[in-house]
Formats: C-alpha cells, sequence, structure tokens
C-alpha cells in the first residue's frame, strides 16, 4: 500500500501533468500568439496580372498598418513600465516626507509650544494625504499599464490576423487562377484566417475592461491628489497619461 505523501505526490503529478497536456492542445487561450504555420509562397502568384490582385494588395496594407499598430503598443508599454517605476520612487519619496513630519511632531510635543505643534500637527496631516495621493498614484499607473499590455495584446493578435488575411488573400487568388502547388491545401488558409480572427476578437474584447479600471483608478487618484492639494494649498502639475482619455 503506497503512503499518504506517495499518493499525494501522485495526484499533484498527474494534475501537472494535465494541466500541461491541455495547454498543448490549445486549452490555454489566454497563450501569447506566434507566427503563423501557412503562408503561400508569392512565387505562385507572381505571374497573374495586377488587376486581379487588389484584394490581396488591400489585405497586405492592412497587414502593414497592423505591424506599425503593434510597434507603437510595444513603444508604449516600456514608456508606461518606466513612468511606473518613476511614481513608485515619488511614493517612497512622499513615505520619507511623512517619516520627517512624525519627527517634527515628536519635536514639536516635546517642546509644548502650542503654536509649533500646531504647525507640525498641520504639515503631518499634508505630508500623509500626499503619501495617500502618491499611492493612489501607484495603483493608477499600474492598472494604467496593464490597460496597455492588453492594447499590446490586441496589436499583436490583429497582426497575425491581418497577415493571415493577406496570406489566405493570395492562396484564394491562386486557388482562382488554378494553381495548386503540390501539398497546399487551401483550406488550412481559410481555417487559419478564422482561427486568427477568433483570438483578435477574443483580446479585443478585454481592452475595453482593463480601460475601465484604469479610468476608476484615476478617479481615486484624482480624488486624492486634490484633497492633498487642498491641505498643502497648491495644485501639483503631476504626468497624466489619461487625461484626455
Amino acid at each position: 500500500m503506497r503512503s499518504p505523501s506517495k499518493i499525494l505526490a501522485l495526484t499533484v503529478l498527474a494534475a501537472t501533468l494535465s494541466i500541461t497536456a491541455l495547454g498543448a492542445c490549445g486549452g490555454g487561450s489566454d497563450s501569447a500568439p506566434g507566427p503563423l504555420g501557412k503562408h503561400f509562397d508569392d512565387m505562385y502568384i507572381a505571374a497573374i496580372p495586377l488587376d486581379q490582385k487588389q484584394s490581396m494588395v488591400q489585405s497586405q496594407n492592412d497587414w502593414s498598418l497592423a505591424k506599425m499598430q503593434n510597434a507603437k503598443a510595444d513603444a508604449d508599454v516600456s514608456d508606461a513600465t518606466t513612468q511606473l517605476s518613476i511614481v513608485r520612487n515619488d511614493h517612497k519619496a512622499a513615505k520619507l516626507g511623512v517619516e520627517s513630519a512624525v519627527a517634527s511632531k515628536k519635536a514639536a510635543d516635546a517642546s509644548a509650544d502650542k503654536s509649533r505643534i500646531n504647525q507640525a500637527t498641520k504639515e503631518l496631516h499634508a505630508a500623509e494625504g500626499l503619501a495617500k495621493a502618491a499611492e493612489a498614484r501607484i495603483k493608477y499607473f499600474d492598472a494604467y499599464r496593464n490597460y496597455l499590455l492588453k492594447v499590446q495584446r490586441h496589436a499583436q493578435e490583429n497582426m497575425y490576423w491581418r497577415e493571415a488575411q493577406y496570406e489566405n488573400a493570395k492562396a484564394k487568388l491562386g486557388e482562382k487562377n488554378g494553381i495548386s502547388p503540390k501539398g497546399v491545401s487551401f483550406e488550412a488558409f481559410s481555417k487559419q484566417e478564422h482561427d486568427r480572427a477568433g483570438r483578435e476578437s477574443s483580446a479585443r474584447g478585454r481592452v475595453d475592461d482593463a480601460r475601465d479600471k484604469a479610468k476608476s483608478a484615476r478617479d481615486r487618484w484624482r480624488s486624492a491628489q486634490e484633497s492633498a492639494d487642498r491641505d498643502n494649498g497648491h495644485s501639483t502639475d503631476l504626468p497624466d497619461p489619461m487625461a484626455k482619455s
């Protein structure tokens, strides 16, 4: 009879293998997109007159645009990552401000000077407000970066979908002109486009939800920042990536 520990180990191993197999079979729907598996060689349709290639050319243009959009999404995520790092450093500075204000308050309390105590209390309250706003700002920028990651993912899926459209357009053009290369399945190109379209649609659907969460986080930060600014007697001009959204 197996010991309980061995039974547990076997159960965990079986579960791990099951999850791995599910991912290999396409169960991991959130896996990153990879290159297309099917490409129709341009040489097969090179001799076909240009006036028959309008649909193909349009799909090629759509693919080119999608590649540029993907490059911009990559750049936006990189920039947001840098901004988030800066915001975290700002939060650390705000926390140090609170520590300094606490020390000043203790010194004021020890002095028994009411005027000094009142001023130190006011400064501590203001410092705590700034720290609270800085923390809310981290959550905002984190949510904003997550939104951009969803945009980036959609841009990737869209880029491959547009490429799949282009490859399918070439295959259809070849089929229409009686060109049938050995080993080429025209149905495979239609299926490839259909599959990539599904992935694009799914990724697009996640963008709006992430945007809404980022906007909510922004609203919470703005509320905390405005309160802190009132306590400090002046407004702050901090970068706000979704100000115009």
